[in-house]
């Protein structure tokens, strides 16, 4: 099948069909823009509560931070409750100057299933129906698009992704995303591009693929493989932001660059920093800073005192110095090469609420506190 070369969602054209996917504590403002500047697409803010939007509540708030070379704002949305959903995507959209709202049907976090949410939701098929059109309605005045991301479904004997499908297109969503696992999976085994696949011949609105994405090759191929409209990628970029930049030329039909050396590495750690500093504060900037030190010189052999001082940072000087200490010339260890990054696990039991698979129906009202999370996946 034909790779596509942009993406186009509702009014929204994204020059190059890539989405870095929300990701708790990672997809900051900061982290955007570093890869933004690796390669054109769209990056979306870390997973928000619509109860927080619409209660104002502070740290709710203090994730619609945005850069300030962030033209297209682009939130993922949480929410049980079609009415909250609703009123947050109005608020969105009038107070926030947001231009793209997605909602999140694909969390696996059993704080989130237990009490229906995520990945548990799309199950009640009316329910999901409402929360869409909730959310499509308001967006509807300002020109927003609304998307949806799932999984295959609870396990392999409760598949909801095609249902879904169906009712995203329904409702007036111009897309959905699929991570081809199932919310038991996690992040174990091997995503389902084959699902992917199915998901763009049941459906006429944009699918994007998610899940296995290590290389700009892997992208290719699912594009080639599934006929997805553009690919979400998330843990694949992790200590990686370069890979947007080989993700574009790729799209492009163009040569992606040799692999970074240690140094340009280590440039790029630099710059990672800084942008952190710039919109938290140095101290709090290099503090959030140090999660990504495993993830950046994965492979490498950076020795095991330099990595526990990088661990440790809580400065931009420190980190200069350190830095200064790798070798500069070392070659990109190309066995990290197609591996899987960040969370894995293993196949779990999904939390449900009691009774939840008996029937697709909703039955008793969620319990109003199934929006106070604060994690997504």
């Amino acid at each position: 099948m034909a790779v596509p070369t942009a993406l186009t969602l509702g009014d929204l054209r994204v020059s190059t069909p890539v989405v870095l996917a929300p990701m708790a504590g990672v997809t900051n403002a900061a982290f955007r823009r570093l890869c933004r500047e690796q390669g054109a697409g769209l990056y979306v803010c870390e997973m928000i509560t619509s109860r927080g939007i619409v209660e104002g509540d502070a740290t709710s708030l203090a994730m619609l931070a945005f850069d300030e070379t962030e033209e297209v704002r682009s939130v993922q949305l949480y929410g049980v409750d079609p009415v909250y959903v609703g009123k947050a995507v109005e608020i969105l959209c009038g107070d926030h100057g947001v231009n793209h709202v997605d909602l999140n049907f694909g969390c696996p976090v059993p704080k989130v299933t237990r009490k229906g949410g995520g990945a548990a939701l799309p199950w009640k098929a009316a329910l999901l129906g409402d929360i869409l059109t909730a959310a499509v309605t308001a967006a509807v005045p300002y020109g927003v698009p609304v998307t949806m991301k799932t999984r295959k479904g609870i396990d392999d004997d409760h598949l909801t992704y095609l249902d879904a499908g169906r009712i995203a297109q329904e409702t007036g969503c111009a897309a959905i995303a699929l991570h081809g696992r199932t919310a038991a999976q996690h992040y174990s085994g091997r995503a389902d591009w084959d699902a992917i696949g199915e998901l763009v011949r049941h459906v006429d609105i944009a699918v994007l693929g998610n899940g296995d994405i290590w290389e700009a090759s892997d992208a290719v191929a699912m594009a080639e493989k599934t006929g997805c409209a553009g690919v979400v990628v998330g843990r694949g970029c992790l200590g990686r932001p370069w890979l947007f930049r080989d993700l574009a030329a790729a799209f492009a039909g163009e040569d992606v660059l040799g692999l970074p050396r240690l140094g340009e590495v280590a440039a790029i750690m630099r710059r990672h920093a800084e942008l952190l500093a710039a919109h938290l504060g140095e101290e709090r900037g290099c503090t959030e800073f140090r999660k990504h030190i495993a993830w950046y010189l994965k492979g490498f052999r950076a020795g095991g005192e330099v990595r526990h001082q990088l661990a440790m940072i809580s400065s931009l000087a420190a980190l200069e110095e350190l830095l200064g200490r790798l070798d500069p010339a070392e070659a990109y260890p190309v066995g990290e090469l197609g591996t899987p990054r960040g969370r894995q696990g293993s196949p779990r039991r999904v939390t449900l609420p009691e009774g939840w698979l008996e029937s697709r129906e909703l039955g008793a009202a969620l319990d109003a506190g199934a929006e106070d999370v604060t994690s997504g996946g």
